[in-house]
């Protein structure tokens, strides 16, 4: 589509909003930034599109301030009637009322990652799936960074697509983590090399239902052709289903099994059997905890053998990787209790993941954000590790009902994040290990993750 001198209009003023105004004007349209909350600055929210510091730089000139507006509070229809194409952000809800009635009146609805894919040059190598994303990607990343001079790592994992789509080349390689709400409004986006790592419940208020969230999620190879490759976590049921449906070559991981054609966990060593068998390396090896991450690291192996890095370049990178912050991150040994990081935990199935790389009895941080998660297998998952569960935040109250049902009655109701940490500093003793893997989102309590695992880490700093 040229966009140039065409009104667009971006729904959502957060920093893939943010980023995609500025392609957007860069590109010739004139743009206006939407957003439904009205306490926003309009004045300082145009600043910041304008802003060089923000990669516009140079070329900002007087009329890309006449070419952008900023526009709060209520979308009324006469504003989107003559608009040529609608850009949302993934944190807006693809069923709102005027986002349905925009695209009934058949207006294009793009998201920021079909934008950045239309104006980027290159090939992508796409991540998706409920948990694992963020390591997956990270590595894959530092994989590429050694093998391609020019390797983009974007989407959600918190650098826009947009942001660096302009600059790209024919030589050049994104590196994307792909959530499921970006995913739901591509169009012709087309990885070179996708993966799903694993499906589980997650996002069900945002989705509503475990087949639209599966819907979302396989989208990612939707658009791929027969000279494209998928990588697939064969041991998850539902991502295997997906090799029915792609014309890509699939290449699947298992963690559990051998399987030529694949790469595969044989007496702790990593294996790509896609012809001769090669080791990449021992578990042993590797800086980072957990079966779940020895399928990260397999996955970002596949897809890097799959794009034809060389197997040395690969085993250097992978034995390097330290992991990502907020992922069953040690944090410190305070008088023999050993802290651990995992805020990045936000609904149980990966939450599961750090109770199973715990080494000692443990007291667990839980709760947060209702995203509308079942809990039973979270709780199931303790199975002797963890000592005491202190809850905290919106869902603190259904959690603990599911720990009782289920027979686990050694839990804390906490009014507010420190004092569940407290708590913890409270009854932990030399040899346990205190944990803040809540099962939740951090919303309500906190901006992010982050923001909440950098709280966890202040506190434990501070003993």
């Amino acid at each position: 589509m040229d966009i140039k001198e065409k009104k667009v209009l971006v729904f959502g003023s957060g920093i893939s909003g943010v980023a995609a105004s500025r392609l957007l004007l860069k590109a010739g349209a004139y743009v206006t930034l939407y957003d439904g909350n009205v306490t926003l600055d309009a004045k300082e929210l145009k600043a910041r599109v304008l802003d060089a510091r923000f990669g516009v730089g140079k070329e900002i000139k007087v009329p890309f301030e006449e070419r952008l507006t900023v526009l709060l509070g209520e979308l009324f229809r006469e504003t989107w009637e003559s608009l040529s194409l609608v850009v949302i952000s993934p944190g807006v809800p693809t069923d709102l009322p005027v986002v349905v009635q925009m695209k009934e009146a058949g207006i294009p609805i793009w998201g920021e990652v079909e934008l950045a894919y239309a104006y980027s040059k290159g090939d992508v190598l796409a991540i998706t799936g409920t948990n694992g994303k963020t390591t997956t990607t990270t590595l894959l990343g530092e994989i590429m960074k050694r093998y391609r001079e020019q390797t983009y790592v974007v989407g959600n994992i918190g650098n826009p697509y947009t942001e660096i789509a302009l600059e790209m080349t024919d030589e050049s390689v994104a590196v994307a983590e792909m959530s499921s709400f970006q995913l739901e409004t591509i169009h012709e986006f087309r990885p070179k090399v996708s993966a799903v790592l694993n499906i589980t419940p997650d996002h069900l208020n945002r989705h509503h239902t475990m087949e639209g969230y599966i819907a979302a999620k396989k989208n990612i190879l939707r658009n791929q052709t027969e000279t494209d490759t998928c990588v697939l976590n064969y041991e998850d049921e539902t991502t295997r289903e997906f090799a029915k449906e792609t014309k890509a070559k699939v290449v699947y991981f298992s963690s559990l099994q051998k399987m030529e054609g694949g790469i595969y966990l044989e007496d702790g060593d990593i294996i790509y059997h896609v012809g001769e068998p090669v080791k990449i390396c021992h578990v042993d090896e590797l800086q980072i905890l957990g079966r779940h991450n020895y399928e990260n690291v397999m996955a970002a192996v596949a897809m890097a053998a799959a794009y034809g890095v060389p197997y040395d370049t690969i085993r250097e990178a992978v034995l390097a990787f330290r992991g990502v912050e907020h992922r069953i991150e040690f944090v410190a040994e305070k008088n023999g209790v050993a802290y651990y990081n995992d805020s990045k935990g936000t609904n149980p199935d990966a939450a599961i993941k750090g109770i199973q790389a715990m080494k000692r009895p443990t007291i667990l941080i839980g709760g947060g954000y209702d995203k509308e998660s079942s809990y039973e297998e979270w709780i199931r998952a303790f199975d002797g590790k963890v000592k005491k569960l202190v809850l905290i935040g919106a869902t603190k109250e259904k959690i603990e009902k599911t720990a009782k049902r289920l027979g686990f009655v050694d839990t804390v109701l906490a009014d507010g994040f420190e004092e569940a940490f407290d708590i913890c500093v409270k009854y932990a003793q030399a040899g346990d290990a205190v944990l803040l893997s809540p099962a939740c989102a951090s919303w309500g309590m906190f901006k992010n993750y982050e923001e909440r695992g950098d709280k966890f880490k202040e506190l434990v700093n501070q003993l």
